[in-house]
């Protein structure tokens, strides 16, 4: 706080019948630091069961479970910032590795942190008098005063990245993953960098007034005077807008994200990957739920992935989870899993080795009828839209024969506008299953 205590507040986190989060926040302790100074940072390392507390440019290491400073009194003095090393290097399960910026002019420093003692590791000299740091094995990442950089502490060697001026913006360093740093670039960009000087992804597009940024995969949140913006790495689309004003501290924390004003603290819990395509699809957005597919598919671990396969089969399994797997469709392969509906003059085989399990619908739901009528609805949605793209080019009959059989089958008001519009339908198949349905 700004008059140099610290608390400890138990969250309790509930799940209501409607799904709904909620948090319970009780006071377990609070510790009065004998500084004259705000507490300017605060990061746990929980193996050690030790928070880092900056306050009046010194570092104390304090108990997390009783907030009694460690009795050998140690303590890193001289820091104007600090962060943790996140892909350690020292291999020692019983330290963390911190890196400050030093008060003194141009100059990082490096320490591991034990229990009780903390020892220095290296001080390196920049270009320019650092701004921000953020660190990943031996790389860091920083701004100073006009531009941003990548140095080597073990080597020595840097690499530019790209201008900004710290006199105008406040800038931003985030370690998003393995040696790869979000940054804050020029005109309203939330650039990606790696520890090479490249970026592997678009930038996505925030306020000019960006004051933090945090991660919830495969999200960017971004918090500046007035908003909370969501931004997608996938796609680099804006998600969500979140009004929110005097909000002055951003961080993400397993899987949340925390946003904190001069009054309060607040949680922002992201939907379940799964429940996030499972909407996107309700809505007809099927490109947004592929990219989110397809960026899940690359990111979590392949037992995690079981749950969106079942999603994805609510709503037509084969083409989202094919797709995100493939990339681009012949859609012969989907209208294939459909038993009959491919036109008898046909010439598609399926691809060999097979891109799928699955023998055809029955097997793909299980039996399940109300999957099952998903599923065609599904397909029935998806051919209507396709036959007139480029999708469609060179299966315009397998594609409208089969749409036909569908309409049929379920009696759908589509059907006539089909027959008397310009179609592609083969007229053996079509009149004999019109009259299977009493058409």
């Amino acid at each position: 706080t700004n008059d140099c205590f610290i608390y400890h507040f138990m969250l309790d986190e509930k799940v209501s019948t409607s799904g709904k989060i909620t948090f319970a926040a009780t006071k377990q302790l609070h510790k009065y630091l004998g500084f004259k100074k705000p507490v300017s940072e605060l990061k746990a390392a929980s193996a050690l069961t030790r928070l880092l507390v900056l306050c009046d440019n010194t570092i104390t290491l304090v108990n997390m479970m009783n907030l009694e400073p460690v009795p050998t009194g140690a303590r890193i003095k001289g820091a104007v910032t600090f962060t943790l090393n996140e892909n350690p290097v020292s291999g020692d399960p019983f330290c963390v590795e911190v890196c400050i910026i030093s008060v003194k002019r141009r100059t990082i420093q490096m320490f591991m942190v034990f229990e009780d003692r903390v020892q220095i590791v290296k001080e390196v000299v920049t270009p320019e008098q650092p701004c921000a740091v953020a660190v990943d094995g031996y790389y860091l990442c920083l701004a100073l005063t006009t531009q941003y950089i990548i140095l080597n502490y073990n080597t020595g060697i840097s690499q530019d990245l790209f201008p900004y001026c710290s006199d105008e913006k406040r800038p931003i360093v985030k370690r998003i993953g393995r040696q790869e740093f979000l940054l804050a670039g020029p005109g309203g960009l939330g650039m990606f960098a790696t520890v090479d000087g490249i970026s592997q992804r678009a930038p996505v597009h925030w306020s000019e007034n960006v004051i933090g940024a945090a991660l919830c995969f495969p999200y960017v949140v971004a918090l500046d005077e007035e908003f909370i913006t969501v931004h997608s790495m996938l796609d680099q689309q804006q998600k969500q807008t979140l009004p929110f004003k005097e909000g002055h501290i951003l961080q993400d924390f397993e899987g949340k994200v925390i946003v904190a004003t001069n009054k309060g603290v607040y949680i922002l819990v992201p939907l379940p990957l799964e429940k996030q395509i499972q909407d996107l699809l309700a809505s007809h957005r099927v490109e947004e739920a592929l990219v989110l597919a397809k960026g899940a598919r690359r990111n979590i671990p392949k037992e995690k992935f079981q749950v969106f396969k079942g999603v994805l089969g609510d709503a037509g399994f084969f083409l989202q989870f094919s797709t995100a797997l493939f990339g681009q469709l012949d859609v012969r392969e989907l209208i294939s899993l459909y038993p009959f509906l491919l036109p008898t003059s046909s010439s598609f085989i399926r691809s060999h080795p097979p891109l799928h399990e699955y023998a055809d619908l029955n097997q793909l739901t299980q039996g399940d009828q109300e999957k099952m009528i998903k599923c065609k609805r599904f397909l029935m949605s998806y051919l209507n839209e396709v036959r007139s793209t480029e999708v469609a080019n060179g299966y315009k009959e397998d594609i409208d024969t089969a749409l036909l059989k569908l309409y049929a089958e379920a009696n759908h008001e589509s059907l006539l506008d089909l027959l008397v519009s310009e179609n592609f339908c083969l007229l053996t198949d079509s009149a004999a299953w019109l009259e299977k349905h009493k058409k």
